[in-house]
């Protein structure tokens, strides 16, 4: 073979490499970009540890909408509870203690830590006076008045109460069903000293 004929057949091969090595970065480029892509869209909204919370918006007793994502920057406990329930306003002391120790502390991604709760009761009065008696003196009280048929409840997959869950300042789900010293126990856990 004559030694131009072999330095042709060099040249076209390594030019056919070094297209495939670009064309491999560029592809590896796009999967790289693809992985941050989504990284970084939201989670999924569902009920799951690390699921976005799902929205609610109801009327406080005042009849003014408040929306849970308006506590957004804030650990927030999202509490089904009602008036005619025992063993729900038997735990709200610890509810009342947990809101006044936490609720100005600085957590890991936010500050302070507010209480969002949604009653199942049916009648205005009874609820009004459930939260003045038991001292819940937090601004997110919120209720569509139908009872066990309340929308937010429904969407939780409420089936008994108390229960919650616990969010962070992103309103990603990090805990749920806290009752008692277990949810104080949660709250240090998240506190920046």
């Amino acid at each position: 073979m004559k030694p131009a004929v072999i330095l042709l057949l060099i040249t076209v091969a390594l030019i056919s490499c070094k297209g495939k090595k670009e064309t491999t970065l560029a592809q590896t480029d796009n999967n790289t970009e693809a992985h941050y892509s989504r990284q970084a869209q939201a989670p999924a909204i569902g009920l799951n540890l690390g699921n976005a919370a799902p929205e609610i918006s109801m009327n406080n007793p005042s009849g003014t909408p408040v929306d849970l994502s308006s506590l957004k920057g804030k650990v927030v406990l999202i509490d089904f509870w009602a008036s005619w329930c025992g063993p729900c306003r038997a735990e709200n002391p610890a509810v009342v203690k947990a809101f006044t120790t936490y609720k100005n502390k600085k957590f890991k991604g936010g500050n302070g830590f507010t209480i969002y709760s949604v009653s199942l009761d049916s009648h205005l009065g009874a609820w009004k006076k459930a939260i003045e008696k038991d001292g819940l003196i937090w601004d997110a009280h919120v209720s569509d008045l139908k009872g066990w048929s309340n929308t937010a409840a429904e969407k939780y997959s409420v089936s008994g109460i108390p229960m919650n869950f616990l969010i962070d300042e992103n309103g990603l789900i990090i805990n749920r069903n806290l009752r008692g010293e277990a949810l104080s126990q949660a709250l240090d856990k998240l506190v920046v000293e």
